[in-house]
């Protein structure tokens, strides 16, 4: 019989150690982030108090799509939180999962974020599944064409209003999942994939109460994956999780480097 995190002793090196074991004994490792792995490196999340989103939270997909005005004041609020967190450098999280996609034990990272630490923490795109999308690049919603943020900056600071798409005159939006808006069917047909393949899915940095994306680690367990949580405050899930540590990630990720695996 499994045992659960509330089974499990309170200690923090009896965890880690636990943890340690697990990693060892998997061949099929998924990570799940949340916003959490990014608030360590400096990116505000949604919904802490005092959160700058509060100021720019991003405009529902039907208004962007309304509206010119809605679609200038979204690019606004957009470019004023790239700015906020321009210097962001992946966290010792991130580099957690690059390490174990590198030793070939995680073959799948699953995000909730849009803030592309993941990548720069040097794991492969293709081994990366972006439930919310991408906010370093923006694309055409008309014909799907690629744009970098820079030149969109550059028009859009230059005559004010929001950019069209120069192939085919069609809406320019940046690259993530507004409110509203559908959620990519290829991502989420990998991300289930990939769990119900797992063997083992740590999540980090979540509260797991965002759907559909925290269904993936539910569908991971029901197909026999142990779950880990790590997240500093208590998460829809630790009930039936099989080991949750409550804890920085960063805190985490240095004691678990100390162990061997």
């Amino acid at each position: 019989m499994r045992r659960r995190g509330s089974d499990l002793a309170d200690d923090f090196a009896s965890k880690i150690a636990l943890l340690a074991r697990w990693i060892g004994e998997s061949q099929k490792i998924v990570g799940f982030s949340g916003a959490g792995i990014s608030t360590e490196s400096g990116v505000p999340d949604f919904r802490s108090p005092g959160s700058p989103w509060l100021k720019n939270h991003p405009i529902p997909f039907g208004d962007f799509m309304r509206s010119a005005e809605m679609r200038k004041e979204a690019w606004r609020r957009k470019f004023t939180m790239d700015d906020l967190y321009a210097g962001a450098r992946p966290s010792a999280g991130h580099a957690m999962f690059a390490q174990l996609v590198a030793e070939g034990r995680m073959f799948c990272v699953i995000t909730q974020n849009i803030d592309g630490l993941h990548q720069a923490s040097g794991v492969p795109p293709g081994r990366i599944v972006e439930l919310h999308g991408n906010g370093t690049y923006a694309h055409c919603l008309g014909c799907g064409a690629h744009k970098e943020l820079a030149h969109v900056r550059r028009v859009f600071e230059a005559t004010g209003d929001a950019p069209a798409c120069q192939s085919c005159g069609g809406i320019v939006k940046s690259a993530t999942i507004s409110f509203g808006q559908s959620m990519p069917k290829d991502s989420m047909d990998r991300a289930r994939i990939a769990a119900e393949n797992a063997d083992l899915l740590i999540a980090v940095g979540s509260s797991l109460v965002v759907y559909p994306a925290a269904s993936y680690p539910v569908i991971a367990q029901r197909a026999g994956a142990r779950l880990v949580i790590i997240n500093q405050e208590p998460t829809a899930l630790d009930e039936t999780a099989d080991l949750v540590i409550h804890a920085r990630i960063g805190h985490v990720a240095a004691a678990l480097g100390q162990q061997p695996v």
